[in-house]
């Protein structure tokens, strides 16, 4: 006898066929497709997604989930069915109309932002931004009558399940109490310990070859994946065949570095998620968050550090010769500096959280109709001003069109990053205390224990258990602050 529930198994199956064309295809869009292709591959994408939002929400999916929650399943079956019923209450909130309008609205708003950011064309951007707002507050405004939730929480549910915007207040609001005066500190100290700027240019090729061995020494699978050059770095693909993006520099060769540890952070968690559950719900990522935690663990808690680095610098003079600034310890001071800059995926991770909040305060009064587009610029200058001290006025590149999020409507997103910082945090610490040697380990190029440790307490779950169940059976509680507070203090101050 054929059960409910394997009728679902069998459907989601056939989803995450979909969802691989959908990623594939998407990569190619930002990566190698020319500029005349984007009109016919935007059309293809939105019939895709549309095509993806029938079959899930076909009314005998529901029918379904129902006869299966009656069913007698396993742990991980009650698992996988609980994820499953998630996705399907999201979906099928949603018109099929505002699924495709809302897919094409996205597709061409990025495409036009690429040569508009590099144009400085706010108008011309605003323009296209109008329309995705608009179909953005229209999905959550029908998600927010079905939560019975505000408009924002309703989209930052897609994101980071069960969380409010009022949690997001609370630990936010800490931060601001403690953030400005440490960065202050923090800048104030490394006045006294100025630093050299490595002398350019730097060859692309050599960069690129410098991005993979570093990408070799943190454990990335060539053979189920590859890097690529975006406008904005990215992780995307599917687990059997992860696709990341780095963008170089000629001038400087330390963004693109520390883009390609980040999104290898993405990568190594997609590529180790359970094989045994691919293309079932379960095998997802737990959540933006929890992913955000694994490529901020790689990026600042292990790159960052100073036994890390001692790593990466023979590799860096390997590609690119000896010079006077890359000796240990001004390579050390270049990769911690802390200082107030425009660019969110380039700033310290001191920094970093003013970026997020800045971003989560615009895009939750944006959903929420508080104020329009023609709004994001003054407001972008004056929290700017307020939090890192910089002028943004007519500097729109480098300000309010700096990021890719908002142009296929992903508002809701931002406040991950910052969660993702704390998470990682809270579980270096943890994978610290449980390796005691950890440090000396890194030192010597060995990351085989700390891969382990993730792997058992975080990769092979996938979407398992709840994110609070999650970081609790990982480090023996929930989300607490105070591990991203005393990392910063122990590194900076």
């Amino acid at each position: 006898m054929i059960t409910a529930y394997h009728q679902l198994r069998s459907t989601f199956t056939r989803l995450s066929r979909f969802e691989h064309l959908s990623a594939i295809a998407g990569w190619d869009m930002q990566t190698m497709m020319p500029p005349k292709g984007n009109l016919a591959r935007s059309e293809a994408l939105a019939e895709l997604n549309v095509l993806h939002h029938q079959i899930l929400t076909a009314p005998q999916v529901g029918q379904w989930l129902e006869q299966a929650e009656q069913e007698t399943l396993n742990d991980i079956e009650k698992a996988n069915l609980r994820e499953m019923r998630r996705h399907y209450d999201n979906a099928v909130l949603v018109p099929e109309s505002l699924v495709e309008a809302k897919s094409l609205a996205g597709a061409r708003c990025e495409h036009a932002w690429r040569q508009q950011r590099i144009n400085n064309d706010w108008a011309g951007f605003a323009e296209n931004l109008r329309e995705v707002v608009k179909l953005s507050r229209q999905e959550a405004e029908i998600r927010a009558q079905a939560a019975g939730t505000s408009r924002y929480d309703a989209l930052l549910n897609l994101y980071e399940p069960g969380l409010r915007s009022s949690d997001l207040d609370r630990i936010f609001g800490d931060l601001k109490q403690w953030l400005p005066d440490l960065l202050q500190k923090a800048i104030v100290k490394q006045a006294k310990q100025p630093h050299l700027t490595p002398v350019g240019p730097f060859d692309l090729e050599k960069q690129r070859q410098l991005s993979l061995s570093v990408m070799a020494l943190l454990g990335f699978d060539f053979d189920g994946g590859r890097v690529d050059v975006s406008v904005h770095p990215f992780c995307g693909g599917v687990p059997q065949d992860v696709r990341i993006t780095t963008r170089y520099n000629e001038k400087e060769f330390t963004s693109a570095l520390m883009g390609i540890v980040h999104e290898t952070g993405h990568a190594r968690y997609e590529q180790n998620l359970p094989r045994e559950w691919l293309g079932q719900p379960i095998s997802h990522a737990r959540s933006t968050a929890i992913h955000e935690s694994q490529s901020l663990l790689f990026e600042m808690q292990l790159a960052r550090s100073d036994e890390f680095l001692k790593l990466l610098l023979p590799l860096a003079i390997k590609h690119f010769g000896e010079q006077a600034a890359l000796t240990e310890d001004n390579f050390i001071a270049l990769n911690q500096r802390v200082e107030a800059g425009f660019i969110r995926v380039d700033a310290d991770e001191v920094s970093y959280p003013a970026h997020v909040i800045l971003r989560y305060e615009i895009e939750k009064a944006l959903i929420e109709g508080e104020i329009e587009v023609e709004d994001i610029p003054a407001q972008w200058n004056e929290k700017m001003q307020r939090y890192l001290g910089l002028n943004t006025e007519g500097n729109y590149r480098n300000g309010c069109m700096q990021d890719i999020h908002w142009t296929d409507g992903a508002f809701g997103y931002f406040p991950t990053y910052t969660l993702g910082a704390m998470y990682a945090a809270q579980l270096f610490q943890t994978a610290r205390e449980a390796i005691p040697n950890l440090d000396q380990q890194i030192g010597n190029g060995d990351l085989s224990a700390l891969f382990a440790w993730l792997q058992q307490n975080i990769w092979q779950h996938g979407s398992r258990y709840l994110t609070d169940e999650l970081i609790i059976k990982a480090t023996g509680e929930t989300l607490n602050p105070r591990f991203f507070r005393q990392h910063l203090e122990r590194r900076y101050l």
